[in-house]
């Protein structure tokens, strides 16, 4: 079977077309991937950066967890899915025993494992995955959108953790890549008032104006713009910072209000400074995090969205290339590229 195997503990990956075909075990569905979606994680993988090797990998390792695919088999005591269905898969596997997973935090259980980290992935023709993991795709659904809805459950996730706090709101997003576009989208769909972005590349500032998006350069004065924005209301209600990149913490508490909400989506490399009198104390800023997605209701509210034609998601996709590609994919992150898609039924160019 064809596949992208991290296979030590190093820089790169390898294209295999001799991996073991997956069974489904015990309670495993067996899927052929019809597509699976490139992000950030992945990139650092390839690099085997430190926070990479923070996610303490099984190697070897098939790659990759955003992704949709037609079940072709059933493991024993498998009673919710059928052969044919189609589904798309969370990315988390966690224990169900904790005291988070049984009082409703599942999303930050301790024992997670994660799809193509510690089982292996999508990036192949087939996976064999628990079937608690999948998600049945409703019949309008494409696979391709199956695909993107792992990524963009983190958007969702995000706006939940802010307490929705985006209808008749004024939003401030710090990064335009898939999920923060798809915060951006989301916060618009669910009755924004306005929606700023701050994004340097000059492709993902495209993509943002297109979905209606005021876009400033983090060079800007942001602060002062959201401040001319919101009036006497003296600042935006809630930020989300998706970026990761070190130092933008401070320009988005200046932007805020007086008892706004701050969301952190991107994991920076290093300790981020906050000034807690000023921002958390005397402003009264909240200060939230997200870590995947909410499990099970990021996922039902994002589908509700999808299938009710409020939210569509197709326009994220800009690349789509097979297998055998996977080193020109990950490159392509860096790029003037939106959603990069490894879609094993294409043919290699």
């Amino acid at each position: 079977m064809r596949a992208v195997v991290k296979a030590a503990a190093e820089r790169g990956i390898e294209i295999r077309d001799d991996w073991r075909e997956p069974e489904a075990g015990p309670g495993e569905v067996l899927i052929q991937v019809a597509a699976a979606s490139l992000c950030g994680t992945d990139r650092e993988l390839y690099e085997w950066s430190a926070s990479a090797q923070a996610f303490a990998l099984d190697l070897p390792a098939v790659l990759g967890h955003e992704g949709s695919g037609t079940v072709i088999g059933l493991g024993e005591g498998v009673t919710s899915f059928k052969i044919g269905d189609r589904v798309a898969m969370e990315s988390h596997l966690v224990c169900g025993e904790c005291h988070a997973c049984r009082s409703g935090s599942a999303h930050t259980c301790e024992r997670t494992r994660i799809l193509g980290m510690h089982i292996d992935g999508v990036f192949a023709e087939r996976v064999a995955v628990p079937a608690d993991i999948c998600v049945l795709l409703p019949e309008q659904v494409s696979l391709e959108t199956g695909a993107l809805l792992e990524g963009a459950g983190v958007a969702m996730h995000a706006i939940q953790r802010s307490g929705y706090a985006v209808a008749g709101q004024n939003v401030l997003i710090n990064g335009c890549g898939p999920v923060g576009l798809v915060i951006a989208k989301l916060a618009l769909v669910l009755g924004a008032a306005n929606v700023v972005a701050v994004e340097p590349n000059p492709f993902r500032q495209q993509q943002a104006r297109a979905l209606g998006v005021t876009v400033l350069h983090p060079q800007d004065d942001v602060a002062a713009m959201c401040r001319e924005i919101a009036g006497t209301r003296g600042g935006f209600d809630v930020a989300f910072e998706v970026s990761g990149v070190r130092g933008v913490l401070p320009p988005l508490f200046e932007a805020l209000r007086r008892e706004a909400t701050l969301v952190t989506i991107g994991h920076p490399g290093e300790p981020a400074a906050i000034d807690i009198a000023q921002w958390i104390n005397k402003k009264g800023i909240t200060l939230r995090g997200i870590y995947g997605r909410r499990l099970w209701e990021s996922w039902d509210q994002l589908l509700l969205l999808v299938q009710s034609e409020r939210l569509t998601l197709d326009w994220l996709v800009t690349h789509r290339l097979p297998l055998e590609q996977a080193d020109e994919a990950i490159d392509l992150l860096s790029g003037d590229a939106g959603k990069v898609l490894l879609v094993p039924g294409l043919a290699s160019s």
